[in-house]
């Protein structure tokens, strides 16, 4: 293989995962949107397409086992193939929390919800945003934008506390909430997480542009 194939090889993989990035951000947005409006097709449509990114995720792994089996990567190139398996890992997470947030919403079904979804709206948003720009970051090698995306996770965890308070007084006040309480607790659950995989791959960015394992958490 030769240089100029190796670098477009390269190339491939930052398209696949911006591919496997669009799929998995668009699942994310509308598990929590069909969870506000109760749409059950939409839903369902969540869970079938974690498929898709589940085929996205094994195909950039192949990938990058071949090109390190062929090319004997070092330095910066083997940096960046072991950051995109790191990633994609991240990501294929991400998808399964989406996945996970749809299923809740099937079996909520059509009851009305206990509390409008405003703090678990603004923590998919904070999350939704998070990633995105982790990834631009991690396409641009920009250390310095991976370094200050942490800090937002912080808005999530006081979000993430204030749906748990919130939770737990409905329940106090009607115990026949418990079990979608429980649920939507989960939901927040989920979106918490989103922010924790954020990080990492703000972790692995700056793995790539430095050579320096860095722990945000």
């Amino acid at each position: 293989m030769g240089r100029k194939q190796y670098q477009q090889d390269l190339q491939e993989l930052k398209a696949r995962m911006t591919s496997m990035a669009e799929i998995v951000r668009k699942n994310l947005r509308d598990s929590v949107r069909c969870l506000e409006s109760r749409d059950m097709e939409g839903a369902d449509l969540v869970i079938r397409s974690d498929e898709q990114v589940n085929h996205v995720c094994w195909d950039i792994e192949e990938h990058c086992i071949r090109l390190i089996a062929t090319q004997q990567p070092v330095a910066g190139d083997l940096r960046f193939i072991f950051s995109v398996l790191q990633i994609t890992n991240e990501m294929e997470r991400i998808g399964d929390y989406a996945k996970g947030i749809a299923r809740i919403s099937r079996k909520i079904g059509n009851e009305p919800l206990v509390k409008p979804l405003v703090d678990i709206s603004r923590m998919a948003d904070i999350a939704s945003c998070m990633l995105e720009d982790a990834l631009k970051a991690f396409y641009e090698n920009d250390g310095r934008t991976a370094a200050e995306i942490p800090a937002r996770d912080i808005q999530i965890d006081m979000l993430f506390r204030q749906v748990h308070r919130e939770l737990l007084t409905f329940v106090m006040e009607q115990p026949a909430n418990m079990e979608q309480c429980i649920l939507l607790e989960w939901v927040a659950h989920n979106l918490e997480r989103v922010g924790d995989r954020a990080i990492n791959i703000c972790e692995r960015v700056l793995f790539t542009v430095t050579g320096e394992v860095v722990d945000f958490n």
